[in-house]
C-alpha cells in the first residue's frame, strides 16, 4: 500500500514538473524514461500525459508488441509495448507489467490515440545535463533522434514522437 502511495506521489510531482517545464522558458527539454534497459528521451512539447497502467483490453490479430486498448481520460488509446516494438525484449503479458511501468500518451496533435508502455520514469533532462554523442554508423529508424550522454556516462537516445506517429511499422498493428 505504501508503495502505491509513493508511486502516486511521484506521478503527481512529475506531472506538476512537466506542466511547469512546458510553461517556463527553462532549458528542460526531455522526459527521460527507461525502456528495455535503454534510456530514452521524449521531447516535452510532443509528449502527452503520463498514466498508470490500468486495465488493458486485448485486440485480436494484432502484432505481439500491441498490448491492446486502454481507457485514458475517457478515450480509447492503443497501447504499444515500446521495448518490444524496438526489439529490446520479447513482448510482456498484460498481467506481468511491473508496478513501475507507466503509459505515456502521445500528444493529441499527432492524431494518434496511442500510448507507449515504458518500464520506468526517470525524470526530466535538460541540455545542461547532457552532452551530444557522435551519430551512429549504420541504419537507424527515422524516429531515432540524437544520442546524448549524462554526467554518469549513461547514453540516452532521443525519440522523435512525431516521426514515430507517422512510421509505417508503428502504424501497422495488424498481424
Amino acid at each position: 500500500m505504501a508503495k502505491r502511495e509513493a508511486l502516486r506521489e511521484l506521478q503527481s510531482r512529475l506531472a506538476e514538473r512537466l506542466q511547469q517545464a512546458r510553461t517556463e522558458v527553462r532549458s528542460v527539454s526531455w522526459l527521460a524514461v527507461e525502456c528495455g534497459g535503454l534510456g530514452l528521451l521524449f521531447p516535452l512539447p510532443t509528449a502527452g500525459e503520463i498514466f498508470p497502467v490500468g486495465t488493458l483490453l486485448p485486440v485480436p490479430h494484432t502484432q505481439r508488441w500491441f498490448m491492446g486498448v486502454a481507457n485514458l481520460r475517457g478515450g480509447l488509446h492503443g497501447v504499444v509495448d515500446f521495448a518490444a516494438f524496438l526489439g529490446l525484449r520479447a513482448p510482456i503479458a498484460r498481467e506481468a507489467v511491473r508496478e513501475q511501468a507507466q503509459l505515456l500518451a502521445l500528444s493529441a496533435r499527432f492524431g494518434a490515440s496511442c500510448a507507449l508502455l515504458v518500464d520506468r520514469l526517470a525524470g526530466l533532462r535538460s541540455t545542461e545535463q547532457l552532452r551530444p554523442e557522435p551519430p551512429d554508423e549504420g541504419p537507424r529508424p527515422v524516429f531515432a533522434g540524437g544520442r546524448w550522454r549524462d554526467e554518469t556516462g549513461r547514453v540516452w537516445q532521443e525519440i522523435d514522437l512525431a516521426a514515430l506517429a507517422r512510421h509505417d511499422q508503428f502504424l501497422a498493428i495488424s498481424a
